[in-house]
């Protein structure tokens, strides 16, 4: 009888402290402090104020060519948004560029959860596209970036989706990586991407890391089996999670992926009925 009221207090305790942990290792705050580049020439800094009192702070870089649109991105969990920011810029210079630090990381404000990661994305969104006007509108997506730009995408008009390193559901993965515990009751960022995508006629782009420890293979192979029509699905040979961003590979991707998706928002241009059709 001791040995089972023992195992049951070490299980309550293994079970309370992932509970009291989950924040921490969903938003890698840790890994993303001072940026490793320097920003692009003529960035320019924006701050939104929130509807609860917050502030993030984010940066536009203007196309340096005449603009196909405007991105907006969101980064990886670890990964600073100026640096994200200039991941994207050096690839494609001819869309005006979007990307906000998370509430919560440096120098934005707050704490990050699921819903207000969710509410900031709308309401970059929609402040942007009122100043800006932009003929499109692309999300883009890495890692945890993509559950929040899935939402977006599911939830205001954009032309396509750039997912990188996606998931079906952070729920998922952790159901998967903690075995016995009820992650159903307990997960308080769940990020079901599925759930806001399935069905859903926005065109989408995901390239994959062939050696992806963060996110299984499975995991994103369920997300895009939901997915209507992709544009494109490629995974980099020899890349894992992290790695995927200095292989050659993804600059080329990254202008296929655009091309693609833009391709496909002026055939759905050509032929309204189609795309409502598929929505």
């Amino acid at each position: 009888m001791n040995l089972i009221l023992s195992a049951v207090a070490l299980y309550g305790i293994y079970v309370g402290a992932l509970y009291i942990m989950q924040d921490k290792l969903v938003y890698r705050r840790d890994l993303a402090g001072e940026p490793n580049y320097p920003l692009p020439e003529g960035n320019e800094r924006l701050e939104l104020r929130t509807a609860d009192g917050e502030t993030i702070i984010g940066n536009l870089v203007r196309a340096r060519r005449p603009s196909r649109g405007l991105v907006i991105g969101f980064s990886g969990n670890g990964w600073n948004a100026d640096d994200c920011t200039t991941f994207i810029a050096n690839r494609l210079d001819d869309v005006d560029i979007v990307v906000f630090h998370f509430r919560g990381y440096s120098p934005s404000s707050g704490t990050p959860t699921e819903q207000a990661l969710f509410a900031d994305a709308l309401h970059i969104y929609d402040t942007m596209v009122k100043g800006m006007a932009p003929e499109r509108v692309y999300t883009f997506g890495f890692s945890l970036g993509s559950g929040v730009a899935a939402y977006l995408a599911a939830n205001r008009p954009v032309a396509g989706q750039l997912l990188v390193t996606p998931f079906d559901s952070i729920e998922a993965i952790a159901k998967k990586r903690y075995v016995g515990v009820p992650v159903r009751y307990l997960i308080k960022n769940p990020f079901r991407s599925i759930e806001h995508l399935r069905g859903k006629s926005v065109p989408p782009a995901v390239i994959l890391a062939s050696t992806d420890r963060i996110v299984p293979a499975e995991r994103s192979a369920q997300l895009i089996e939901s997915l209507v029509d992709p544009v494109l699905v490629e995974t980099i040979p020899d890349s894992t999670h992290v790695s995927i961003y200095d292989m050659v590979e993804i600059d080329h991707l990254l202008r296929q992926s655009l091309d693609s998706l833009e391709a496909r928002a002026l055939e759905r241009t050509a032929t309204p009925t189609a795309a409502l059709a598929g929505s």
